[in-house]
């Protein structure tokens, strides 16, 4: 059995250092990288991209409002037009960059409070996914599973990954736990990585009230700003590998070739 790690990196703010960027690099299989409207800049993305090269590990673009000051994770509403812009211009200046390092994007995943609102809005999710697939039809959409996310990608006929959390818990409606709640995170590394084993064991998300949502599982999160991510991402590959799990970039994996 096949799967992916993945983290959010190059997040460099007044928020976050993205100190623990190079060691996570050594571990993970694929990168989501800020695209300087949430976090990030031009030289941070630079520094990534290459981290990414020495380590072949797959890059897509992780854009955000552009809200700085809250890391993108307050929610803003934009009308169409703009979303379109905000996804389009972010994807454009990473793939730029990537591309003249020889490395090109294999992916998008939206960041924070963006993702979260097009977990519950469909339409939203759809002009996201529409601006993919206009930039680059090949792209791979990242996205919860079981969510308006996941529904728009397939009406789109991308690609689509279906992502869990190892370090979030989760609502029974299959969404993210709010981030000002006390139990929104998992950041002791055991139960972290008890917590991902289970639900690769049960092919479903599972809930903190104890609910199981069956899903379809490609890929693994480990938030990079996360107090323990290193220890985590270290922990979760050690024991999965020890499982007989093969670990792959996301591109990589037989779903998408």
């Amino acid at each position: 059995m096949e799967t992916n790690l993945n983290c959010d990196l190059g997040e460099t703010s007044f928020h976050h250092s993205a100190e623990n960027d190079p060691e996570l690099m050594k571990l993970i299989n694929t990168a989501n990288i800020a695209c300087g409207f949430h976090a990030g800049d031009e030289e941070t993305m630079k520094k990534t991209v290459d981290l990414a090269i020495k380590h072949s590990v797959s890059i897509g673009a992780h854009p955000g409002f552009a809200d700085k000051e809250n890391f993108g994770r307050k929610r803003i509403n934009l009308t169409k037009n703009e979303i379109k812009k905000l996804i389009f211009d972010q994807v454009h200046i990473l793939s730029e960059i990537s591309e003249s390092r020889g490395l090109s994007l294999t992916h998008v995943k939206p960041h924070g409070a963006l993702n979260n609102m097009a977990c519950e809005d469909y339409e939203l999710s759809y002009i996201i996914g529409q601006t993919i697939k206009e930039f680059n039809r090949e792209l791979i959409f990242m996205v919860l599973p079981e969510t308006e996310m996941e529904k728009a990608g397939k009406d789109l006929d991308l690609k689509v990954a279906c992502e869990i959390f190892a370090d979030r818990n989760y609502e029974d409606n299959g969404r993210l736990v709010s981030r000002d709640q006390t139990h929104a995170l998992k950041s002791n590394v055991i139960e972290a990585t008890q917590n991902i084993i289970n639900m690769l064991n049960d092919k479903a998300i599972l809930c903190y009230s104890g609910k199981r949502i069956p899903c379809q599982i490609d890929t693994i999160c480990v938030h990079g700003d996360g107090e323990n991510a290193v220890d985590i991402v270290s922990n979760i590959k050690s024991n999965l590998e020890k499982a007989g799990l093969i670990f792959n970039p996301l591109s990589k994996l037989k779903k998408f070739n």
